[in-house]
């Protein structure tokens, strides 16, 4: 059995002239919870879609599971909750899992012990009666979840599955994700909100224009680099200049005398310190902290959205 459950090598995407995916290049193991993120427009659903074959890449070639896209087998063993989903109004919670057990050909019996596993496990034991047509935003997302992994999956795919959700229901899909972790399940995380997957994933992609800027792992992000805030009486372009020396980024505040400098090396903060007093400045604050991830998304895809 292979731990590599995603690998894609250069799937590109058009739409007649326009290239909604350029080249889209990324492995996942097993186990693994894969963040991919970008702004809107960026190629990520159309990427998903790829993968799940439910459009045709225009080139390129990619394995699931081990097998090529499309395999029928390997497309049982994978869970999938769109962003958009359109659930049957008129089905109550247990009908629209059962009856999703059906299209996977789950027989009679592991429906109804999935069903009821999973309507707890997403906390809606208690509305399984109760038609989708009532239910609020929320719970129509922690029901979509429950369809995703009716099925046992061995990868899931999860497009915005904390949209509308409220803190505890954010919570609850971060403990659910992390159970699928621990028993092995891949889980490919597409998210606007950065601070669940900075919870959530061990990698994540940046994707912007149809193509992957950079994939790197969490664990990283927080050994590589931090944010440092100098505060200076007068900072001038010479001091802006000199600071450049000792890590990248450097950025003048608006009129606090605030400058931010990326650093790879904190043992380098002394030696900054002495050069901003040597050179005849008061330092009045120099702050390091870890770069978040949003701070990282920011500087790798950039502040202009794609919508």
């Amino acid at each position: 059995m292979s731990d590599l459950l995603i690998d894609a090598q250069g799937l590109r995407k058009e739409f007649g002239p326009k290239v909604a995916v350029s080249d889209l290049t990324l492995s996942v193991q097993r186990g693994e919870v894969f963040g991919f993120l970008g702004p809107n427009g960026a190629g990520k659903t159309t990427s998903i879609k790829m993968l799940l074959s439910l459009t045709a890449p225009t080139a390129g070639t990619a394995f699931l599971l081990g097998q090529p896209l499309g395999h029928i087998a390997s497309r049982a063993k994978v869970g999938y909750l769109p962003e958009h989903f359109r659930f049957h109004e008129w089905l109550r919670a247990d009908e629209f899992l059962d009856l999703h057990g059906r299209l996977y050909g789950m027989d009679q019996r592991a429906r109804i012990e999935a069903i009821a596993r999973l309507l707890k496990l997403v906390g809606l034991e208690e509305r399984a009666a109760t038609k989708l047509g009532a239910f609020s935003k929320g719970m129509l997302q922690r029901i979509g979840l429950a369809q995703a992994l009716l099925n046992d999956p061995e990868l899931v795919f999860l497009d915005e599955p904390t949209s509308g959700l409220d803190p505890v229901g954010r919570r609850l899909v971060r403990d659910i994700i992390t159970e699928l972790r621990g028993r092995g399940t891949a889980v490919f995380l597409n998210s606007h909100l950065l601070s669940e997957v900075e919870k959530t994933c061990d990698r994540v992609a940046f994707i912007r224009g149809g193509r992957i800027l950079q994939i790197a792992s969490l664990s990283e992000f927080e050994a590589e680099a931090i944010q440092v805030i100098v505060r200076v009486d007068r900072p001038t372009p010479e001091l802006l200049a000199g600071l450049a020396l000792f890590g990248r980024d450097v950025k003048s505040g608006p009129s606090d005398g605030r400058i931010l400098l990326t650093m790879s090396d904190p043992a380098l903060l002394p030696a900054v310190a002495r050069h901003i007093i040597d050179n005849g400045y008061a330092l009045y604050e120099l702050s390091p902290e870890r770069l978040s991830l949003e701070d990282r998304f920011l500087q790798v895809v950039g502040e202009v959205s794609d919508e």
